[in-house]
Parts: C-alpha cells; sequence; structure tokens
C-alpha cells in the first residue's frame, strides 16, 4: 500500500517555518562545518565578536551624539550671553627662567654622562687624629702593609717606633706594640736642655708646627722661652712633617786595605788583605731562585738590599769575583754575614746565612759556592738578603745590576 505524500504533511523543526529556510538553515550549517574542518572556526568567532563589538561602540557613540549633546546645544540664548559676557580669569603671569649655562670644567661630564660605581659598603670620610694609636702587630704584617693600614709613608712608622724597630724593618715581629701616629712624621722624647728651635731645626720643620699640634697639648701662652720651654723631659711629641736621616745597621763600606772598620758589626771582621781576583761589575744572581719573599729594595724604610726567597739551606753564590772581607756572625741583626771586595770600587753583602764556607782573605770566583740560605739575626723566615755596594753609586738597586 503506497502512501501520498504532500508538502502540507512533512513535520517542520520548531521555528522554521518554510523548507526554503530550512534549506538556508542547512547550508549554514554545512559552511560552518566546512570551516571548522579547515581549522578557521576559532578565526571566524574572533572577527565575529570583534564586529559586534564596534558595533555597539558606535551604537553608544551615536546614542551620546544624538541626545546628550543635543541637550547642551538647547540652552537658552539669554544664558549663552551671559555666559560670553562673563569676564574672563586674570592671566598666568609667566616669567621667563634664566638660560642654564654649562660650565666648561662640567662640560665633558654633560656630554659623556656621569657614571656611578656599585659600592657595596659606605666609606664614611676620614675624620682629624690626633692621638697616637697602639698597634699590635699580626703574623703577616709588614712595614708597608700598616702604613697603607694607616694612611702613611712607611718610614713614618720607623720614625714612630726607634726604641722597638731601630730603623730596621727586619725587627718587625707579631706581637709588637706599635706607636701609629695621627701624621707623616716623627715621634720625638722630648730631653732636659732641649729647644724648640733647635729639635725643630733638625727634623726640618717650624717650631710652630711642633707648638701648635693639638695631640701635642702645648699652650702658646705658658710655653715661655723656646730655647728652653716648658716642656717636661720624658714627654713624646708628634712632628708633623718631620724627617730624619735613618740609623744604618748595615757593614760600612770594606776595602781590601782595612776590613777592620767593621770590627764593631762584630766577629765576622778581618785583617788587611792586598792581593786576590778583581771583578768585572757583572753580577749573577746568588741563589737559583730569583724573586723576592719579604722586603724589596726600599731607601724609605730603610732597606738597601732585596730578600731573595728560598729554603733553608739552598745555596749561595758569590754574585763576581773578589776577596772576602767579612765572614762571621753580625751583631745588628745580620746573623751570619759575608761580604766580598771586588776590587773595583763595588762590595757585595750576603746575610741571615745559616752557615757559611768561606773565611777571611779567601779568594772568590764568579759562581763559586760560598754559603747556604738561611734565616739567622733579624729574620721572620728562610731567605737571603743581598746588597751591592760601590764608590760611585752608594748603595744601588741590586735589581739594575744584576745581568744573569
Amino acid at each position: 500500500m503506497t502512501e501520498e505524500f504532500s508538502g502540507e504533511s512533512l513535520s517542520q523543526p520548531e521555528g522554521i517555518e518554510t523548507i526554503s529556510e530550512l534549506n538556508a538553515s542547512r547550508r549554514w550549517y554545512r559552511l560552518w562545518e566546512a570551516l571548522m574542518r579547515l581549522g578557521l572556526g576559532d578565526i571566524v568567532l574572533r572577527a565575529g565578536s570583534a564586529l559586534v563589538l564596534l558595533g555597539l561602540v558606535l551604537l553608544v557613540v551615536w546614542v551620546m551624539g544624538t541626545f546628550y549633546l543635543a541637550e547642551d546645544e538647547e540652552l537658552p540664548t539669554s544664558q549663552r550671553g551671559a555666559a560670553i559676557a562673563a569676564p574672563l580669569p586674570t592671566a598666568t603671569v609667566t616669567i621667563k627662567p634664566p638660560a642654564f649655562k654649562v660650565s666648561a670644567i662640567y662640560a665633558g661630564a654633560f656630554h659623556d654622562g656621569v657614571t656611578r660605581l656599585a659600592e657595596l659598603r659606605t666609606v664614611l670620610p676620614a675624620r682629624p687624629r690626633f692621638e697616637i694609636v697602639r698597634y699590635v702587630v699580626q703574623p703577616g704584617d709588614t712595614i708597608f702593609g700598616i702604613a697603607e693600614m694607616f694612611n702613611l709613608q712607611p718610614e713614618t712608622v720607623l720614625w714612630g717606633n726607634y726604641y722597638i724597630l731601630a730603623d730596621d724593618p727586619h725587627r718587625l715581629k707579631p706581637d709588637q706594640v706599635l706607636n701609629i701616629l695621627p701624621v707623616d712624621g716623627v715621634y720625638y722624647e722630648w730631653h732636659a736642655g732641649d729647644g724648640l728651635n733647635g729639635v725643630a731645626d733638625f727634623y726640618g720643620v717650624a717650631p710652630e708646627a711642633i707648638l701648635n699640634w693639638p695631640g701635642n697639648n702645648l699652650d702658646p701662652e705658658t710655653i715661655g722661652d723656646w730655647a728652653d720651654p716648658n716642656i717636661q723631659p720624658s714627654a713624646w711629641l708628634v712632628i708633623p712633617g718631620g724627617r730624619r736621616e735613618f740609623v744604618t745597621w748595615s757593614a760600612p763600606r770594606i776595602t781590601r786595605e782595612d776590613p777592620a772598620v767593621a770590627s764593631v758589626f762584630g766577629p765576622g771582621s778581618c785583617e788587611p788583605i792586598f792581593d786576590g781576583p778583581i771583578g768585572d761589575a757583572s753580577f749573577i744572581w746568588p741563589s737559583v731562585e730569583r724573586y723576592v719573599s719579604g722586603f724589596d729594595y726600599s731607601p724609605s724604610t730603610n732597606h738597601y738590599g732585596i730578600d731573595i726567597a728560598g729554603d733553608e739551606g739552598f745555596a749561595i753564590f758569590g754574585a763576581d769575583d773578589g776577596v772576602v772581607v767579612y765572614a762571621g756572625w753580625n751583631d745588628w741583626g745580620y746573623g751570619y754575614t759575608v761580604v766580598i771586595d771586588h776590587g773595583n770600587g763595588w762590595q757585595s753583602l750576603y746575610a741571615h746565612l745559616s752557615a757559611y764556607a768561606v773565611e777571611c782573605g779567601a779568594y772568590v770566583y764568579e759562581g763559586d759556592i760560598i754559603a747556604t740560605m738561611g734565616s739567622t739575626g733579624n729574620s721572620s723566615g728562610p731567605h737571603l738578603h743581598f746588597e751591592l755596594r760601590s764608590d760611585e753609586f752608594g748603595r744601588p738597586n741590586p735589581w739594575n745590576f744584576l745581568t744573569r
């Protein structure tokens, strides 16, 4: 049995009234499925959202322009005239600022920019100090290190502690208590009979420098006669800017003809010698090591030699041909010492030896073993203290004459 269908008998989905609408809906659905398969669905949604938002913005603008702005324009003519006739507020006085001129001194800074260093600690400005600081020497300290710590010259450390160091940097030992002056200068013990002018002249300063230094506690009103001032004997005074010659404990220039001149330094002095090899003033290194350990050449600390590094027992060589004019103990801090006269105005000194292999008058040729390295006398560890003396150059820096 065949059933006949008519268009009127087909059931329609709710909300769709005609077949044409249904077909249109299906076409849009297929289009949307195609877009989804192509991965364009998200893009279409975003574009649609943007269009809707743009439409809303335009709608708000149209409403504001139509209703609100139109009301403002409907202000009565009388009120508009009153508003126009109202006095304007007084104009603000404008003052032209002066031209900014950059000094030529700072022009480079503005051109290049101001740089700033990143510091992890705050550095406070140094304040004047007038009192003496007592410093306990620590292991590893040197005259240079202590001087730098207190912003002083190395010689000031020596001149402030003559009774402890005796102008000899090798005497520095741990646990010593040193006087640290507030300024560069000399620490002086006043003696009965001293005159202010005489002391000032000896140290190369004006008397007022001593008298007016706050730490000395001297009153110009009660000081009295400068030739015999009212200063208590044994009082210690700071001589700001004062200087003096060092007291040297190094052996003097010892000639072959008069080596006994060194007898004041210990039992190693010799008798006169009238012959022997002559050097050529070309000096070799007296040790197998060629670097300094300890003190370098430093006239400012009364150190006129170099301390060559090494271990106990290292061989020490004669630096040039010559004759031994001192061999033995030195009472002034050098320990076992050998001095060679090279017969041409030059002399070489080898100190702090553990032992020596030559005697007075012995002939020495360049490179001969004369001793072994040690730490005798005022020494903080094994090394060789090596000096040169010259009739022409005095006590020169050995670095300038050691050639090979």
